[in-house]
């Protein structure tokens, strides 16, 4: 007898429907955090927010600032960086402060070192001529460069609508019951991008407000959901909230804010 198809396996979107309330988490979050909405970066040269990127990675905003200025100031052009080798990448990032600079100078080299062997040439502006999955595929085949890096220079560089999910986003998912806690960030990203309007404004916009959200409401410890504009959607706030006055639950959107869609 004839075997049947095995059936296909179902999707991340499959598994974990989004909520109806989903559009709403988006809006307020959008309302609360980016009345009006940043411009991305914008780099000339993707590689440029590649390395600043990887430079990011555990340190702090104001470390990895002195680290790639430390970086631009000893290699006026990458080509310097790549003679100088990972030893003396590492002696420029270590001078500016800051951990993992023999990690990441291993990186930085190494992205170079790949550029100048597959392309002849230290630049990433081929990108902008990739479809969206094409420049994944090539982001994330460079040392030190994973999905979710990868996602943010889709988004903020190379303005494609990427959907990167850090710890932030990744545990206000989960206490809001979209996903499940034992996801992973790579597994949660996934979903978002499953289930969130593939449009560039969309994405940057829930990426952005979710991270503050995450950084100044939603926090690891003794989240203040007393004021979060979430605190009628989540299923967790009234965890947090025992033994707690809470204040009173938004209803609605400041004016002139528009739904964003899902």
């Amino acid at each position: 007898m004839p075997t049947s198809a095995p059936r296909p396996r179902p999707t991340l979107a499959e598994q974990r429907p989004p909520p109806a309330h989903l559009g709403e988490i988006v809006s307020r979050l959008r309302a609360r955090y980016l009345p009006t909405l940043p411009a991305p970066r914008r780099w000339p040269d993707p590689l440029a927010g590649v390395l600043r990127t990887i430079l990011a990675q555990q340190n702090t905003r104001a470390v990895a600032t002195r680290q790639w200025e430390a970086l631009t100031l000893t290699y006026p052009v990458w080509e310097a960086a790549l003679l100088d080798g990972p030893d003396g990448i590492e002696t420029t990032l270590r001078r500016a402060g800051g951990g993992l600079t023999r990690i990441k100078a291993d990186y930085l080299y190494g992205i170079l070192a790949a550029l100048e062997g597959s392309r002849g040439e230290l630049s990433l502006r081929f990108l902008h001529d990739l479809g969206d999955e094409e420049a994944r595929a090539v982001l994330e085949g460079l040392p030190g460069v994973g999905q979710r890096t990868a996602s943010l220079i889709l988004l903020f560089d190379l303005v494609r609508p990427a959907m990167p999910v850090d710890t932030n986003i990744a545990r206000m998912a989960a206490r809001l019951d979209l996903v499940p806690e034992t996801w992973s960030t790579n597994r949660t990203e996934a979903w978002f991008g499953q289930v969130i309007a593939r449009d560039w404004e969309t994405r940057y916009a829930l990426h952005l407000s979710g991270v503050r959200h995450g950084h100044e409401t939603c926090t690891p410890r003794r989240p203040l959901c007393g004021r979060c504009v979430l605190r009628d959607l989540c299923p967790s706030a009234a965890l947090f909230l025992e033994g707690e006055v809470p204040e009173p639950s938004p209803t609605k959107r400041p004016a002139g804010m528009r739904r964003a869609r899902t």
